[in-house]
């Protein structure tokens, strides 16, 4: 990819508001100006490309199974990790964290072996284990012939296969070796990653036990990831909220209005309603909510049959469901059709664009890098229509698309 210094000039969306007129500059791979045009230094405005539509920082995705018809899960090379990267980041998502699926262990080693390789190379951002240690009742897409009882001693071992690039992994509150001393969410923490709680069946109560064990682990932690743990695809692979038989969803949620933890939404239209998705925003804040695409090697591919792990898929009407059981088995959008999806829904697009980039970099630890456009932060800026489809995207200053 060709190495551009440059300036984009146009509706900018920052952290808190949209410059009606500003300028986004760079050289190599930082950003060396953002704020409005009348501001700028001497020449550059008028220098700068005019752009129509908007100018976004580069997106971030903590929850991703492949696309592009390759499979972070069933990945054999780099090759096949970096098909399914770019299925992404030319459609506008600049970091990317690589999700497994619920596999045997010696599975597992390998695949986080592979992708902390690509991890090196600076392609992927990091990985995220869904699974192994999740709920057989809630599993979703995840295989129950594979699913294990928690066991710190595999958690600490794929963490240190992935060489500090382990982010977060799914577990089930309610499962034994979860909670306490010595437990799976501890071995995260402890080893730089983060538990986020999902694919479970729990109740109320053990919930919040789980939630509570991972604040106070965290709070005595010093080189912890992030300061609050994850919920995965909250809605979704857990126990629907009733009013009269408790599921773990409403526990999550008072724990996210207290800041005690980040929800993610798989705001694509499938998993979830935009109007849910609003809801949760009005609920817990914009700093509390993630949005992630939990794509699998379909997204931006055809209808047709596809993989994910050991389970067989079918895309129809792009919709992925397990070919034997009809269970959603992962999205087919990517993060800008997510943000696109969450805007039409009512969400402000600088709530939206905030919680697809900087709520992510924060959860990995690298908001200080990526996340917003800053000066000083890598240059990952993706050009949007009115409409919100990427037009052109760079990566550290790179054209990607």
């Amino acid at each position: 990819m060709e190495q551009i210094t440059g300036a984009l000039r146009g509706r900018v969306v920052l952290t808190d508001e949209i410059l009606a007129d500003g300028v986004v500059a760079w050289e190599g791979d930082k950003l060396t100006y953002v704020g409005p045009a009348a501001q700028a230094p001497a020449g550059l405005a008028d220098a700068a490309k005019a752009v129509d539509g908007y100018v976004l920082p580069g997106l971030v995705d903590v929850h991703c199974h492949g696309g592009g018809s390759a499979s972070f899960p069933d990945a054999q090379t780099r090759e096949d990790v970096l098909t399914a990267v770019m299925a992404h980041r030319s459609q506008g998502t600049t970091t990317l964290v690589a999700s497994t699926v619920t596999a045997a262990p010696d599975t597992l080693r390998e695949r986080t072996a592979l992708l902390a390789d690509l991890c090196d190379e600076g392609e992927l951002a990091g990985i995220h284990w869904e699974g192994p240690f999740v709920s057989e009742v809630r599993c979703g897409a995840q295989d129950p012939k594979l699913i294990q009882e928690p066991n710190p001693e595999l958690t600490r071992e794929l963490i240190q296969i992935a060489r500090g690039y382990g982010m977060t992994m799914t577990i089930a509150p309610e499962k034994p070796n979860v909670v306490g001393a010595g437990g799976v969410s501890e071995a995260l923490i402890e080893g730089g990653a983060l538990p986020s709680f999902g694919h479970t069946d729990a109740g109320p109560d053990e919930t919040r036990k789980a939630l509570d064990d991972a604040v106070e682990i965290l709070a005595r932690t010093e080189n912890r990831r992030s300061p609050l743990c994850t919920v995965t695809h909250l809605f979704n692979g857990m126990t629907p909220l009733h009013h009269r038989t408790p599921s773990p969803i409403a526990e999550f949620l008072a724990s996210a209005v207290r800041d005690r933890c980040v929800v993610e939404l798989v705001a694509d239209g499938t998993h979830l309603s935009p109007a849910v998705v609003r809801n949760v925003f009005e609920i817990v804040g914009r700093d509390n909510v993630v949005l992630i695409t939990d794509a699998m090697a379909a997204a931006g591919m055809p209808d047709g049959a596809y993989r994910l792990g050991s389970q067989e898929v079918t895309v129809a009407d792009g919709v992925a469901r397990l070919t034997h059981g009809g269970s959603i088995a992962g999205g087919t959008a990517r993060l800008m059709d997510v943000v696109r999806t969450t805007y039409k829904g009512g969400v402000s697009l600088v709530d939206t664009v905030y919680s697809a980039t900087l709520v992510g970099a924060r959860i990995i630890g690298i908001e200080d890098q990526v996340g917003s456009l800053e000066a000083g932060k890598l240059a990952d800026v993706v050009v949007v229509t009115e409409d919100i489809h990427p037009v052109e995207v760079y990566r550290r200053g790179a054209l990607v698309a």
